[in-house]
């Protein structure tokens, strides 16, 4: 019996455009992201390194790049949140059926932009629909690896099987299937988180 959804946040209920920053950054004229890039990246996903250090590294290893380039072409991947998904979710947490988590790998910059995109106030609505809401830079931890996975587990005192994990990515699925919770590979392209109930009524 599912007790606890547990939902990631950009191309669930925000619509991502995950090709849009590579492109911003090729017009600058960065064609590929070094290792160093990456881990600086990644390092900045999960708060070990602050907005301030994650800018600099840009516009000191790139002369030409200033501090509102580095910001617009890194949040260029967000797009918008649809008033129907946030409906979606109020009504669910209304319920009071499950519990509800949101779990994301995320970042600062990536915050600050959604909540532009979205309104103060309708990100709050969206927050205040769940029981735990953990962003990969507040924790330190980030998917795929277990120990975020884990972290929910021990946090909420959940029993994996009694999981549901929504995400986009399937590498994220896989480790969260390994560690025994029930999960939707949902495509953006073609599926939508409001119909859940619908196209996984075999679990519910």
């Amino acid at each position: 019996m599912i007790k606890t959804l547990i939902f990631d946040f950009g191309d669930v209920f925000i619509n991502l455009n995950k090709a849009a920053t590579a492109i911003a950054f090729k017009e600058l004229g960065i064609t590929s992201f070094s290792k160093e890039m990456q881990d600086i990246n990644k390092d900045y996903e999960t708060g070990r390194i602050s907005t301030r250090e994650f800018i600099n590294f840009y516009t000191e290893k790139f002369s030409n790049f200033t501090k509102e380039q580095v910001s617009r072409s890194w949040n260029a991947i967000i797009l918008d949140f649809p008033e129907y998904r946030l409906k979606f979710i109020e009504a669910l947490s209304e319920k009071k059926e499950y519990n509800l988590l949101l779990l994301s790998n995320t970042n600062e910059l990536h915050i600050e932009k959604v909540i532009e995109s979205m309104s103060e106030v309708r990100y709050n609505r969206f927050k205040n629909c769940f029981d735990g809401f953990y962003l990969s830079h507040e924790i330190h931890l980030r998917k795929p690896n277990s120990d975020i996975f884990e972290f929910i587990l021990k946090n909420h005192n959940l029993n994996p099987n009694e999981c549901f994990f929504v995400d986009d990515t399937e590498e994220h699925i896989n480790t969260a299937k390994k560690i025994g919770f029930h999960t939707w590979n949902i495509n953006p392209e073609f599926e939508d988180i409001i119909d859940l109930f619908t196209l996984k009524k075999e679990l519910f």
